[in-house]
């Protein structure tokens, strides 16, 4: 019988002798790689703090004594041996367990992660509380990388815990990688970290925290007693450690932006296995954003480019590759990237912001305050927008309408393909649309044949795709694609016309009007939250100009999406095509 197989929670762990925990974490690392190669995920950032998490739930006493995993990337070898492992193989699958730490899935996860930079924070206030509550004997532990505690709100958290009465220990694990390598001064500072220990000049220590390292993240007895050691020491504290992202799989080890979330690959070898495009697709939305750009940015040289910490995720490693000086990686760092962005927009430039939908929400005020409230041309360009799949509900990209919308000077796109994409990012460097955000999906396109000579896009205009006689559909985004499959196929395509509608702000006042004396129903359709989104913001005008028929909001209700594919997740939300082909049959 395995070691692995004896353990069902980390009380399990601790019977073990000390000694026998090298073999443990060899077992632990290749169930990690069987799973992950038959059922995907994030592989990289686990396999890399195998020993660590061993060493933690060893030493410590949790759940009791409180830890967290910062973003969560790491956290399967934390699941596998907290009462997850025969769940594991259901990992980010609908229903299954998250990917991602989740306090209603176990009381051994402390604190629900997704997004960077947030556990210091959380962690001094479990400490804080703690105190408070007369739990002196507790401890509170936050697992950060490299990447992460360069974000400002780790930095926020650090100044304020260097100067509490509190028992935590920050756990600093420096591999040198996020999902693309490290960038800024502070991976510059941490890579000469072999002095870092002699005293002078400690940023760590001159925050007022009790500073061990650099040691070695993968000496699984000397970790165990440096733990222990630091377990008996009262007051704020930091543990720098130093791993391999991908440790022990060659491939994940020599290709850790790939390996980060590989796919399916072969377990015994681990190669890559391919992956099978559907006939008649076409890239990535991303990519179609990362080589529009460069090809934009060649005719204006005022373009520039700007992503948080993800160049690959977003494709802005295009631009990178092409244009080095005028493409910048500021790490993670959402509200410093806007901001940035504005400085730039100030001087005359036109900065493109590659961001995720859902880490867009992390900017909201440098959004309003120094963007949009001074009328700056930036172009927000928002991949990941609507449902994303696996990543589930830390990363759905489905608010973004509604807390765009509101704010005055934005305009708001949104393509139905590929062309359109390519359209509207060259559409708002050839006149001034102001403040805009151009939101896109996550995955494959349509149209191979997708680099068309480029049109300019009528800022605040819609388009008419067919005509019809009774009930209006008006689709915001790539779902309109399924809306022209789906009419053919009703039982009366001709009572059904078909609006790609194209911005949510302005919205295409005069089409609307148009539309408004031309059917007796009207429907609308976008991947986004209804509360507050493109639905919402045709029924208000349509109420302002007294319309008298129905109109039908679909789109996602309100409520947070699990995990799962995104054709389940449809499924869930009534909104796959067949379902919205039921739905328009009834209006009938």
């Amino acid at each position: 019988m395995k070691l692995l197989d004896r353990i069902e929670n980390p009380s399990d762990l601790r019977k073990l002798p000390a000694e026998s925990l090298v073999d443990l974490s060899r077992e632990l690392r290749e169930f990690i790689i069987d799973v992950v190669a038959a059922k995907e995920g994030h592989l990289g950032a686990s396999l890399g703090v195998v020993e660590l998490t061993l060493a933690l739930h060893y030493v410590f006493n949790t759940p009791e004594d409180r830890l967290i995993w910062d973003v969560g990337h790491q956290a399967y070898g934390h699941k596998i041996l907290t009462g997850r492992r025969k769940d594991f193989h259901t990992n980010r699958q609908l229903g299954g367990i998250s990917g991602f730490p989740k306090r209603s899935e176990s009381p051994y996860d402390a604190f629900g992660t997704g997004h960077a930079s947030t556990s210091i924070s959380a962690i001094l206030g479990m400490a804080l509380a703690a105190r408070l509550q007369g739990k002196t004997a507790r401890q509170h532990i936050a697992v950060i990388g490299d990447a992460s505690i360069a974000g400002g709100m780790a930095f926020e958290a650090l100044n304020h815990l260097g100067v509490s009465d509190t028992n935590v220990l920050i756990i600093l694990n420096d591999n040198t990688i996020g999902i693309d390598p490290s960038v800024g001064a502070l991976k510059e500072y941490l890579s000469g970290s072999k002095d870092i220990g002699n005293g002078q000049g400690n940023l760590f220590e001159d925050l007022n925290l009790y500073y061990e390292g650099p040691q070695d993240g993968h000496d699984l007895p000397g970790l165990i007693n440096t733990l222990q050691k630091l377990s008996e020491r009262k007051g704020p504290k930091l543990l720098h450690i130093t791993t391999t992202k991908g440790k022990g799989l060659r491939q994940a080890e020599e290709n850790q932006v790939v390996y980060h979330a590989p796919g399916k690959f072969d377990k015994h070898t681990g190669e890559l296995l391919p992956k099978h495009a559907e006939p008649g697709m076409g890239p990535k939305y991303q990519d179609v954003f990362g080589h529009t750009l460069v090809t934009l940015a060649a005719l204006n040289p005022d373009i520039v480019g700007i992503t948080p910490a993800m160049p690959t995720g977003s494709s802005l490693k295009y631009l990178m590759e092409a244009f080095p000086d005028r493409a910048f990686d500021v790490g993670i760092a959402e509200q410093h990237a806007v901001t940035l962005a504005a400085g730039l927009a100030a001087e005359g430039l036109i900065p493109y912001c590659a961001i995720y939908s859902t880490f867009l929400q992390r900017a909201y005020d440098q959004l309003i305050h120094d963007v949009a409230l001074q009328e700056l041309r930036v172009v927000f360009c928002l991949d990941r927008a609507g449902l994303v799949g696996r990543d589930g509900p830390t990363h759905h990209g489905i608010f973004d309408i509604a807390y765009l919308r509101c704010i005055p000077n934005m305009t708001l796109m949104a393509p139905m393909d590929n062309r359109e994409l390519r359209n509207m990012l060259y559409s708002v460097q050839a006149e001034d649309f102001g403040t805009v955000a151009i939101r896109y999906p996550r995955g494959a396109s349509q149209n191979p044949d997708w680099e068309q000579p480029f049109e300019a896009i009528p800022k605040g205009r819609g388009r008419k795709l067919k005509a019809g006689n009774r009930i209006a559909v008006l689709s915001l985004g790539p779902w309109g694609q399924d809306i022209a499959k789906i009419l053919p196929d009703t039982k009366d395509p001709d009572a059904f016309g078909h609006y790609d509608m194209r911005f949510v702000k302005p919205l295409d006042a005069d089409l609307l009007r148009e539309i408004a004396a031309d059917y007796e129903q009207i429907v609308t359709l976008e991947d986004g939250c209804k509360a507050g989104g493109f639905g919402s913001a045709v029924l208000e005008f349509l109420n302002s100009i007294g319309y008298k028929g129905n109109t039908t909001i679909l789109g996602l209700e309100d409520s947070f999406p699990p995990h799962g594919a995104t054709s389940e997740l449809r499924h869930l939300q009534n909104l796959t095509p067949d379902n919205i082909q039921t739905t328009l049959n009834q209006l009938i």
